[in-house]
């Protein structure tokens, strides 16, 4: 393996691996610019430059949503990496989702920022939804489900599959059963860790296709409290 090593500002260092020889792409810092690869290109950048101006309040408020959305979201990332709309030039699927968070779901009050849990989008697209979708709660940490079979509407089907993702603010932490029933059985109930009992989750569900090449909007049934 072949390494270009270039010496800069009093003997540091600086390295970048060379991947296809001396012509070909590189990783890593050498003097001034990043050579990296994204997306399957290979791409030189320059090195951010480190700014003594101070931040606008515009740009205070975007980093603080932008912080909470890479919180938020990451856990998800495997969901709307396939369920979020569809990639759009240079932007993916998970770009796509952190942008939506960032404009729609995340307000700034009192300084700090707060997720607005009825307009998070765990999935998005033309996938027909689901027909009186409803949950409860029942003893044992556990969350039934119930929704009207609408398999003949739109490009429904009855084999379409039912997803349940649970957010519980009190840990910052989430809970996802994927797939865990069809569109045609009209009910399907979930079992959360015992630890949770007492706990209050934001519940969201969602329909995606056989083929997982289509999902609908996910759906937002509120702020549940566990028996």
């Amino acid at each position: 393996m072949l390494y270009l090593w270039v010496i800069i500002l009093k003997k540091k260092y600086s390295m970048a691996e060379i991947k296809k020889g001396i012509l070909g792409g590189f990783s890593g810092k050498v003097g001034p610019v990043v050579g990296a690869n994204w997306r399957g290109k290979d791409i030189i950048r320059s090195t951010p430059k480190s700014s003594s101006r101070p931040k606008t309040d515009k740009q205070v408020v975007q980093q603080l949503k932008f912080k909470t959305a890479i919180a938020f979201l990451t856990p998800l990332r495997n969901i709307q990496s396939r369920f979020f709309g569809a990639d759009v030039g240079v932007k993916s699927r998970v770009n796509l989702a952190t942008s939506y968070f960032i404009n729609n779901a995340v307000e700034i009050e009192d300084d700090l920022p707060v997720v607005v849990y009825n307009k998070v989008l765990i999935t998005k697209g033309d996938l027909t939804g689901f027909q009186v979708l409803e949950a409860v709660a029942e003893a044992g940490a556990k969350l039934k489900f119930t929704w009207q079979n609408n398999a003949i509407q739109g490009n429904a089907l009855a084999t379409d599959k039912v997803s349940v993702v649970c957010y519980f603010e009190e840990t910052g932490t989430f809970e996802m059963f994927e797939e865990i029933a069809a569109r045609s059985e009209a009910t399907v109930s979930v079992t959360l860790p015992s630890a949770y009992a007492g706990m209050e989750t934001q519940v969201y569900a969602y329909l995606n296709n056989e083929l997982q090449t289509q999902a609908c909007n996910s759906v937002y049934l509120g702020a549940i409290a566990l028996l």
